[in-house]
């Protein structure tokens, strides 16, 4: 059971934030300037940033559950990237320790199958992935639904094109944006109204929020923390929880597929 509450919170969680993470190449028509400045800095910066991550995941009561501790640096050969501090809150195991650096490799496999494609950020429009289906972000149609003298709040449409499963009337992507940075302060995604995944799971509630912050004053501002909480049932089952992901002690590097002064084009979605 915590193993479902946790995956599906974590699917809502990297939804949100995956949504914003692409900015187009071009702006197209329409796109609120405001709005595609945030998302072009948010590829500007993408590994550019090494940082502790800590997630802890909570039951429906709100009693923790686990904790996990990572340390990412993209400075670092793919292999090593991800140091594994705690697992669940114990150790990392030998198996554990090698499971991360498989992870590490396959971002190297990705990153040279997307170099030797010729693709580069932005190349493509945004989208959004969810339980193996994708819909489109709506930039074009991004209205403005609340405005004060420091910032933009942005409703974002999704639009189903044919590609994936995603029932998109179901979803509310918001996203706020700060005026004189120029850059996104939250971006959020939750569950309208309930839905089925796979005919046997109805996602009944979800919200994901993600809060970026300024950790240096000569750059733009980076996402922090991530929170999240949804509740679906299984065959009349309830299931239900919620996750608080943190990063800390961030440190401005140089991406290792720069280490020899060429870039390698990132991938299309931030990992959460």
């Amino acid at each position: 059971m915590r193993h479902w509450s946790t995956c599906l919170v974590l699917l809502l969680a990297f939804a949100g934030f995956a949504a914003a993470a692409e900015g187009p190449a071009v702006a197209e028509p329409g796109v609120p300037p405001l709005l595609y400045d945030a998302l072009g800095k948010l590829a500007q910066d993408f590994d550019r940033w090494a940082y502790t991550e800590t997630v802890q995941v909570m039951d429906e009561h709100g009693v923790p559950k686990s904790e996990t501790v990572v340390r990412f640096d993209p400075s670092q050969p793919y292999a090593e990237q991800y140091q594994p501090l705690k697992i669940e809150g114990k150790p990392p195991t030998e198996h554990q320790l090698k499971e991360f650096r498989h992870r590490g490799e396959k971002r190297a496999e990705k990153f040279a199958k997307q170099e030797a494609e010729g693709k580069t950020p932005g190349s493509e429009p945004p989208r959004l992935s969810m339980n193996g289906g994708t819909a489109s972000i709506d930039l074009a149609r991004a209205e403005v639904v609340s405005e004060t003298a420091d910032s933009i709040t942005y409703e974002v449409p999704l639009r189903n094109d044919g590609q994936g499963t995603i029932p998109v009337e179901k979803f509310q992507l918001m996203a706020r944006v700060s005026k004189p940075r120029r850059a996104f302060e939250n971006v959020a995604l939750r569950v309208r109204s309930a839905f089925r995944v796979k005919l046997v799971v109805k996602v009944k509630s979800g919200e994901a929020s993600v809060d970026f912050a300024e950790v240096d004053p000569k750059h733009n501002l980076v996402p922090v923390e991530i929170t999240g909480d949804a509740t679906a049932t299984i065959l009349f089952m309830k299931f239900g929880g919620s996750l608080d992901l943190k990063r800390t002690d961030f440190k401005r590097v140089r991406p290792y597929s720069e280490r020899f002064g060429v870039k390698i084009g990132p991938m299309k979605a931030l990992e959460f």
